[in-house]
């Protein structure tokens, strides 16, 4: 494959990646970071949450910032690391760590790295497609240049709209906002896919003997593998995808051999996390936290305070699945909710389904029987007088089967015997994760972690069977392609409005909040209390109960919550020396009560829930 990029390539690609960096950088820093983020702050600074390694400051009536911000050992950070998040996203805190030691601890500057690891990915995205597609019967060039679009080659367009894909996908523009390590480990399982695909292709292509250049790749595939699984734990299930991969096409034996090497290596320098470091109690939680949301489904499944957790019956099961399959692919995304409306949605399909059988059953006819033409559109519009809901989203949902047809003829139509093992490791790598995330919840008798965000490794693929659909709409006739094109942009008016909710705070699927966070108040009650304490001051902090998952992990020495606490010494200056308590019989108000007079000024009023967490 050429390595060569025309300047209109070149030109696309850099304002796809600013556009990208942009939608991931606008009001990153505008609502507070919600709990988990609070979990990484905190544990990227070696605290663990409630203080089980800062007895020597919380076990005194009286601490200070100082106090608080003593020097942490890798003691301090492993414990922080174990206790907080079982001994998860080590690469990950690390990654957090160092930038914020360059860029402070601002909620801007925490999640910059979730921005930045996610335009990388995007990035990436060209570099896997336009190395895997470059044997398409599409080809490398283009006709004569006679305009801006038609002097790039193929390969290139193809690689270009699964960047623009994946640059307004909104699964990863709102990851691409919050401080967790989902971004970090996308970029890293994509980055493993493509460095063991590499090696595929070598082995495939005459290499049948090791050579340096190989056993570097080898190398780099190995350490990808440590750091992604060191970044999420279900990163691993990207790694069963490739083994799947290997087990199908693989018959190279000298790389089999090569391959169980590196897992093996990899592997046992994962395992002393688990023995000795913060995966200690990886396990035991996994396994507390499995009977706590099982005890959830059976007892209280609906008002538990962590939303729905059904028991995991196979019904059960398949209705907490569907919106995470219909939000991988962006042009079904949302449409989870209209699936459940049998009555209606029955309807939809099956006209997509008669849509469907025309288009194939004409596809190569160059001159069909005129009512060929309308037909689709007609087929398509035929459901909306009978639907009693949602009849635009219901319209959406009739295209989703002539979409997948369309990517199924691109299949058949573009690519070569070797493409078409890509598509099917595409395939593996869009439902392994998630049909792993369904046999885990049956395995545990709950359905709490059926989340998107969990199987969220799947997106860079769907982008590029995404496109293939794509690509292939533009090369059928008209009387095929307009009425979908029609649909696609009501669906990207969905998209927009998605993109809207997720920067206005108000995108429950993303978001995690229906109303819009405030600022974060801990760093402005530090910023007040820096303006206003004086020597003799006490500050008052609120004796928040949170819910203890652990006895083992969360428990710690205190009679009081010591989460406020940290979360506002966090933000106070370093060398301080303010003197503050946490007020056992105060739930909500943070107080500086001024040494002469004794007056108490209320420098953030919680009001109960409504702004716990930065809510």
């Amino acid at each position: 494959m050429s390595t060569y990029l025309s300047r209109n390539t070149l030109f696309l690609l850099a304002a796809l990646l600013v556009l990208a960096l942009g939608l991931r950088m606008y009001r990153i820093g505008t609502y507070s970071i919600y709990f988990d983020e609070q979990a990484t702050l905190l544990v990227s600074q070696g605290v663990a949450i409630e203080g089980a390694n800062q007895r020597e400051v919380f076990s005194k009536p009286y601490f200070t910032p100082a106090e608080f911000w003593r020097t942490k050992t890798v003691a301090d950070y492993v414990e922080a690391n174990t206790r907080s998040d079982i001994g998860n996203s080590l690469t990950y805190y690390i990654i957090v760590w160092l930038w914020t030691k360059l860029f402070g601890l601002s909620d801007t500057a925490l999640r910059m790295p979730s921005a930045i690891f996610g335009t990388l990915m995007v990035g990436l995205i060209f570099l896997f497609v336009r190395r895997r597609l470059r044997n398409t019967r599409t080809g490398l060039e283009s006709g004569p240049a006679t305009s801006f679009l038609s002097s790039i080659p193929t390969i290139d367009k193809l690689a270009l709209a699964s960047v623009a894909i994946a640059t307004i996908e909104p699964f990863f523009v709102a990851y691409g906002h919050i401080a967790r390590n989902y971004s970090v480990t996308f970029f890293l399982t994509l980055l493993s896919t493509h460095l063991f695909m590499i090696i595929m292709d070598r082995v495939e292509f005459g290499h049948k003997t090791a050579t340096p250049a190989l056993a570097w790749l080898y190398v780099g595939y190995g350490l990808s593998f440590i750091a992604a699984i060191l970044s999420h734990y279900l990163a691993v299930t990207v790694f069963i995808c490739h083994g799947l991969y290997a087990v199908l096409y693989l018959r190279n034996s000298r790389a089999w051999v090569w391959l169980s090497l590196t897992a093996v290596v990899s592997l046992v320098l994962i395992v002393p996390w688990f023995i000795w470091g913060g995966g200690e109690y990886t396990f035991p939680t996994l396994e507390y936290q499995k009977n706590f949301y099982r005890n959830l489904a059976l007892t209280n499944p609906l008002h538990n305070g962590f939303g729905i957790i059904l028991p995991a019956t196979f019904p059960n099961i398949a209705k907490q699945a569907l919106p995470v399959f219909s939000d991988l692919f962006i042009v079904t995304n949302g449409l989870a909710n209209v699936v459940t409306g049998l009555r209606n949605s029955i309807p939809a399909l099956l006209l997509g389904l008669l849509a469907t059988v025309v288009m194939h059953r004409y596809w190569l006819v160059t001159s069909p029987p005129r009512w060929v033409y309308g037909a689709v559109p007609v087929i398509l519009l035929a459901g909306l007088p009978f639907y009693t809901v949602l009849p635009l989203r219901l319209l959406v949902l009739s295209i989703a089967i002539p979409f997948l047809y369309l990517i199924y003829r691109y299949v058949a139509d573009q690519t070569d015997s070797n493409q078409k093992k890509l598509v099917a490791l595409l395939l593996i790598l869009t439902f392994v994760p998630t049909l792993f995330l369904l046999f885990m919840a049956w395995r545990s008798g709950h359905t709490f972690g059926i989340t998107q965000r969990y199987s969220g490794f799947s997106f860079p693929y769907v982008c590029i069977l995404v496109v293939m659909g794509m690509y292939q709409l533009t090369n059928t006739r008209w009387w095929f392609s307009l009425p979908i094109v029609a649909v696609l942009l009501i669906q990207a008016t969905h998209i927009i409005t998605l993109l809207g909710d997720i920067y206005g705070d108000r995108s429950l699927k993303y978001s995690y909040f229906a109303e819009p966070r405030i600022p974060n108040p801990y760093r402005a009650s530090a910023l007040q209390l820096e303006k206003l304490y004086e020597p003799g001051d006490t500050i008052l902090i609120p004796n928040k109960k949170r819910m203890i998952y652990s006895e083992e992990i969360d428990k710690t020495y205190s009679n009081v919550s010591l989460f406020e606490a940290q979360l506002l010494n966090i933000y106070l200056p370093k060398d301080a020396h303010y003197v503050q308590h946490v007020d056992p019989d105060e739930p909500n108000r943070i107080v500086l009560v001024k040494g002469r007079s004794g007056k108490k000024i209320t420098i953030f009023d919680f009001k109960g829930t409504t702004y716990r967490y930065g809510g």
